[in-house]
């Protein structure tokens, strides 16, 4: 089975975090903490830091790994590293989702999560306490 290695950024903000509503592909209209693949010769945070500047417009400060996730889709293996994140400044644009939310701690199942991603609910909700 094809493994794929990428990141995602748990953004924080105060009690909330940001989630993203996925636009294409397969998954399109679940949720994900946006991120994607590393490129060669990048570490998981500089990866990071390129994707969030690609999907949102927006920098980030990358401050701890939060965990890895392994899931198993259908079509491949899936290594997720996620690391806690805060914006540089508030003003994002998306640009490859369809939707953002910020949600609390009590919001966090509100939206149709991908699976992997769903995986990081227990720990976030423990960050968010």
């Amino acid at each position: 089975m094809k493994t794929i290695e990428v990141v995602a950024a748990v953004i924080r903000k105060g009690d909330h975090i940001l989630a993203t509503q996925r636009g294409y592909g397969d998954w399109k209209d679940w949720w994900e903490f946006p991120g994607g693949k590393m490129e060669n010769g990048e570490t998981p945070e500089e990866a990071l830091v390129r994707e969030i500047r690609e999907e949102l417009s927006a920098d980030i400060a990358v401050e701890k790994l939060l965990k890895t996730i392994d899931y198993d889709y259908p079509a491949f293996h899936l290594t997720m590293h996620c690391y806690m994140c805060t914006l540089a400044q508030d003003a994002m644009h998306l640009n490859e989702h369809e939707s953002a939310r910020w949600l609390g701690r009590s919001d966090l199942r509100d939206v149709k999560w991908l699976p992997a991603d769903e995986a990081l609910l227990p720990l976030i909700s423990a960050e968010l306490l």
